[in-house]
């Protein structure tokens, strides 16, 4: 074969140019990736609440003629509570709560006042966890008696925002960038490419996708107690937070992500440590050698994939515990799903990530082959297939309606990831016909490429006494090296195109992971359009309901005029007072009163409630629930005596 060697300046210039062009690729990608990064973070709310405050009692803005006994907060899912975590404070900005909240049903969340306190505006504020694991914070006041000037000062800024949030957020995006190099670039040299193993790029990279993961871990581990508290760079490093954080399901879904991390770290060892070693045994040894060691690689090749997978899942599951999936309806199903999603995620984009890297800078003698790249399709097509499966079950439990797809920004959000894995798909059949077209790199050139590379060495080992000259000729030896090595990658022009669709699916893919991201700290639209229902039937109630109800228990003195007043008669928890009079308007000592709430269009009820008497004539009862709105039965029983009682009713509407 003859082969024309440019001159001195000529391969110099060759090999400049391209340097320079594969570092203008891999500095676009990067830039495309920090561009993205950066506008979505910047676009997105600094803590994206995923519960929702949907009701209390009292109202926001109300005013009540008596001081509550109790705060109580209803959200839309539940919530993780703290010491400090719910907190009422008077017109000075004085703590008037007990300090101790307490969760009477459901998700209504209360906390005990102080006896005594005086007429004005009050405070009540909240910072929670949500159930999958994001914070949340807000505040609200009402009045006794009257409204008044109040010195409390709520910041402006939300929980999990400023620099710790940016910081969170950063480590977030980082730790899924690493999940998917680490699973999919490992998986991509087991399943698609062993040879591999050996290339020292593609070890780079892998070993890259854990260095990432496993800081990003950390630092959410460290940053948590802040994000989700005080958000001061200070607390970072708070011995006590952190002690609180590992109590925690984020907490420990972290920790059992660093002990995987560990396993990972044995995992990557053997996987290009002694499985590379066993590969270069069994290629140089005798025929029986061969067999043996053939037998030994094939062994160790299936422990690492048994041993992998486990690894993988267990890491994808400890987002599933503690995010999206660990909250809402069917979590039995959902974490499953979750962990199958993400994986196929890995498989795909880290091994698409893998592959570009050994187009792009995998030395000329190894070079991936046609059958490894085709294998990988496969397994690609298989990734998208449980992509689209279990995609579209998240969409249907995390969106729930139509409707949410344009009207919140989870459902938005989905909509952008699903048009960009449609581009992602096409470009990736434009690779795979590429593929199929590949031929290899023939084992003629390869060969003349290694011995021409010994030649090299040996003359520059002959001239190794002048050390400034060696290291010359070193240069020289690496330029006549990165021409070579560019010449035979691009012998084959299918292999060029491959690498054009294979750069531009890389690209994509960068956007896509940055939309997954910011989709896992988004409101899901169900919970939105959920919070906005009951906002807005929040918003029609007016105030207190109030019924007064004359009855006749048929007995002497049996007359009078029984009131009840429902604080603020809608869903959720409610306050109820009731007050009995004579027809002379005072007060009317009956030693037993009872209520019933009937929803008859729905066949709920009846709801018995028996107030508690704490004054002549005034009975009441405290977290009085009502499951869903609509127009109510109220049943009020009043016994004048032994014997003599009755009942009367009035609908009234609530929600």
């Amino acid at each position: 074969m003859t082969r024309t060697i440019a001159p001195r300046g000529a391969v110099r210039d060759t090999t400049r140019g391209a340097g320079r062009r594969g570092t203008v690729r891999i500095r676009t990608l990067l830039l495309l990736f920090l561009a993205v990064a950066g506008a979505l973070l910047a676009g997105a709310a600094p803590a994206s609440a995923h519960a929702a405050l949907t009701g209390s009692n009292p109202t926001q803005g109300s005013v009540v003629d008596k001081a509550p006994t109790q705060i109580s907060l209803t959200f839309s899912e539940q919530i993780a509570l703290s010491d400090g975590a719910l907190q009422v404070l008077d017109p000075k900005g004085e703590r008037v709560d007990t300090g101790r909240a307490t969760n009477p049903s459901g998700t209504t969340y209360a906390v005990k006042l102080h006896s005594g306190l005086p007429d004005g505006t009050f405070t009540v504020t909240y910072q929670v966890v949500s159930a999958d694991s994001h914070p949340v914070s807000g505040a609200f006041t009402f009045s006794i008696g009257a409204p008044s000037q109040t010195s409390v000062a709520v910041s402006a800024q939300e929980v999990g925002g400023g620099v710790v949030g940016a910081l969170y957020e950063a480590g977030r995006y980082l730790s899924y960038a690493g999940f998917i190099l680490l699973v999919g670039g490992a998986a991509f040299v087991l399943a698609c490419w062993q040879r591999g193993a050996g290339v020292r790029p593609v070890q780079r990279l892998v070993v890259a996708g854990w260095l990432a993961l496993t800081t990003a871990t950390l630092a959410l581990l460290l940053l948590r107690g802040s994000y989700v508290g005080s958000g001061k760079v200070g607390d970072i490093f708070n011995l006590t937070l952190l002690a609180e954080v590992l109590q925690t399901k984020s907490g420990a879904a972290l920790v059992s992500r660093l002990l995987l991390l560990a396993a990972g770290a044995l995992f990557i060892a053997v996987l290009f440590g002694a499985y590379v070693k066993r590969d270069e045994a069994a290629g140089s040894g005798t025929d029986a050698d061969g067999a043996d060691l053939a037998q030994e690689k094939k062994d160790l090749t299936f422990g690492l994939a048994i041993g992998g997978a486990v690894v993988a899942a267990g890491l994808a599951a400890t987002w599933a515990m503690a995010e999206h999936a660990s909250a809402g309806i069917q979590t039995g199903i959902a974490m499953p799903v979750d962990v199958l999603h993400l994986l196929a995620v890995a498989l795909w984009l880290g091994g698409l990530s893998t592959l570009l890297v050994a187009l792009f800078r995998a030395p000329a003698d190894a070079q991936i082959e046609a059958a490894a790249v085709q294998r990988f399709s496969r397994v690609a097509f298989a990734s998208v297939i449980t992509l689209v499966v279990t995609g579209i079950y998240q969409s249907w439990r995390q969106v729930g309606s139509w409707s949410a797809f344009t009207d919140t920004t989870y459902g938005q959000l989905l909509l952008v990831k699903i048009g960009l894995v449609v581009v992602l798909v096409g470009i990736a059949w434009i690779s795979r016909r590429w593929t199929g077209q590949l031929t290899t790199v023939p084992e003629t050139v390869t060969a003349g490429m290694v011995e021409q590379r010994a030649k090299t060495r040996t003359k520059v080992s002959a001239g190794s006494g002048d050390s400034q000259r060696a290291a010359q000729l070193a240069r020289q030896r690496a330029a006549v090296d990165g021409t070579r090595d560019k010449r035979l990658r691009d012998a084959d022009p299918l292999r060029s195109g491959l690498r054009r669709s294979v750069l531009a699916e890389a690209g994509v893919a960068v956007v896509l992971l940055a939309v997954t991201t910011v989709l896992t700290s988004t409101e899901p639209g169900r919970t939105e359009e959920e919070a906005k229902a009951a906002t807005s039937a929040s918003s029609q109630q007016s105030g207190p309901l109030s019924l007064k109800l004359p009855f006749d228990t048929g007995g002497e003195d049996g007359k009078g005029t029984v009131e009840v007043t429902l604080d603020p008669a809608r869903v959720g928890g409610n306050e109820m007072h009731v007050y009995v009079v004579r027809p002379n308007g005072k007060a009317f000592d009956v030693p037993e009163v009872k209520v019933a709430f009937t929803l008859e269009a729905k066949d709920i009820g009846p709801l018995p409630v028996t107030p508690d008497r704490i004054a002549t004539g005034h009975w009441t009862a405290t977290g009085v629930q009502l499951p869903i709105a609509g127009d109510w039965n109220i049943a009020v029983t009043v016994r004048t005596s032994d014997i003599d009682q009755a009942t009367v009713d009035k609908n009234a509407k609530i929600g």
